[in-house]
């Protein structure tokens, strides 16, 4: 995700991260509901880790490539 040029684009995208943040949360709390009903489903188990890997995408867009960058040696970047 680039940086923002403007504020009002910032707020934007950040309010739709959260958004989607919460959306992920929701399904994890119904895959794991789920795979309690079902007797411990390894489907569902499943699921929910693929879901926990959403989850770390989305704060790796909310923390942002720039924030990345800052961590690596200038030498390594290409």
């Amino acid at each position: 995700m680039r940086s923002s040029r403007s504020p009002a684009v910032a707020a934007e995208r950040a309010r739709w991260l959260d958004e989607l943040t919460t959306a992920v949360g929701d399904a994890q709390l119904l895959t794991w509901r789920l795979g309690v009903a079902e007797g411990d489903s390894e489907e569902a188990r499943s699921l929910y880790a693929r879901l926990e890997a959403i989850r770390a995408e989305i704060e790796w867009l909310r923390i942002g490539w720039a924030g990345v960058r800052k961590e690596i040696d200038p030498k390594w970047m290409i």
